[in-house]
């Protein structure tokens, strides 16, 4: 058997700019280093732009468990590059998005649910591939961690596979379209696939982040009647009016289990919480009303606990469901977004600032601080 070490030491490599996450919560350092070709089954994407998503906060802030110093960045897409021996899905110069990594093999995948793969942890944030190799090295030749999402789409190279990228039309932007890979199609997913919500209905996004916005205009496409939006920031509800939102809920101002259920009656029929607050989750399940279903999206802190009234949930028979990437199948719903979005329909650009890769930082502070919704980061050419 060959040793996962050396050939990492004997494959052809190719230069590479990466954020590099070093320290936890410190500013992530943009290096030259190098990173292998392909194996069999990988693909080599030179990477046009990616999302920053609150989910490489969350790991460079060590808040989920993943190895340092690591590549982050999981919304890539780009140009294929190079390809391994067993791929057939795609060829050197296509376009293609980067999304979640999946096993295949699992109970989850094969019953149709990727999104939630036994094998999740450890391919997604790992820190390399199943076998414990690398790909990348920094400057100094010493292993940087990587496989972040089965991609680390923070560089201007990045290994993919074959289950995580999705091939799209050379005319659609793609600059534009990496969050769709991940934060977009979270709030979307969540919406179209994972709750299902039916026209007619109400719907309540708490947080209007990228995901609670992406969401808002999934409720739409839906067909929803009552869309809420709940947040703290009065820009970000401004917004929500323009995307779909049929009600503003500014919960530094008003109660929002009180205002949704005067507005719609009862309570929600369904509501999605995507801040990653505890205190807001148990707000997001007491704005139900009867047979309602809340969505959980919003990423927290590892050991997070939150507590409701089981008979309040269990006598209007509420459900609460985990989600993870909306529960969608990329391939097949990526394309639907991008058609939605050309037909004016899903205008997820609205929640779009470009910065040049060397402002990652700056990017990511923007994002924590709320002035931006969606940063995109622009690989050099």
């Amino acid at each position: 058997m060959s040793n996962p070490a050396h050939s990492a030491q004997t494959a052809h490599t190719h230069k590479v700019l990466a954020a590099i996450a070093r320290e936890p919560r410190a500013p992530l350092v943009v290096e030259e280093g190098r990173i292998e070709d392909p194996r069999a089954d990988e693909i080599l994407v030179r990477v046009v732009a990616t999302g920053v998503c609150h989910t490489d906060i969350v790991v460079r802030n060590q808040d989920f468990s993943a190895p340092l110093p690591m590549v982050l960045g999981h919304e890539g897409a780009g140009v294929v590059e190079a390809v391994g021996a067993a791929v057939t899905e795609v060829v050197p110069g296509d376009h293609v998005v980067m999304t979640y990594m999946w096993c295949g093999h699992c109970h989850t995948c094969a019953s149709g649910h990727p999104a939630h793969c036994e094998n999740m942890g450890p391919l997604n944030f790992g820190g390399g591939r199943l076998d414990g190799s690398t790909a990348t090295t920094d400057v100094a030749g010493k292993p940087l961690h990587d496989h972040f999402f089965g991609q680390s789409s923070f560089a201007t190279l990045a290994l993919a596979n074959e289950k995580n990228i999705v091939k799209v039309d050379k005319d659609a932007p793609l600059e534009l379209l990496g969050p769709l890979g991940c934060g977009i199609q979270t709030g979307a997913g969540a919406v179209l696939q994972a709750l299902d919500v039916k026209a007619g209905t109400s719907f309540a996004a708490f947080g209007a982040g990228a995901v609670g916005l992406a969401a808002v205009m999934a409720a739409r496409v839906a067909g929803a009647t009552t869309i809420i939006a709940v947040d703290v920031t009065p820009s970000r509800l401004e917004l929500a009016k323009t995307l779909g939102a049929t009600h503003v809920i500014n919960s530094r101002e008003a109660d929002p289990v009180a205002a949704i259920r005067e507005i719609t009656g009862n309570g929600a029929d369904y509501t999605l919480e995507c801040s990653g607050r505890a205190a807001v989750l148990r707000q997001a399940i007491d704005a139900l009303g009867s047979m309602g279903a809340c969505g959980i999206v919003g990423a927290t802190k590892e050991g997070t606990e939150v507590a409701f009234n089981v008979n309040d949930v269990m006598i209007p028979g509420r459900r609460i469901i985990g989600i993870v990437q909306g529960d969608v199948i990329s391939k097949t719903f990526i394309p639907k977004l991008i058609a939605l979005h050309a037909q004016g329909r899903f205008p997820f650009d609205k929640l779009v600032r470009f910065y040049d890769f060397a402002q990652v930082n700056e990017a990511i502070a923007d994002s924590e601080s709320g002035v931006t919704i969606k940063p995109i980061l622009r690989m050099p050419a």
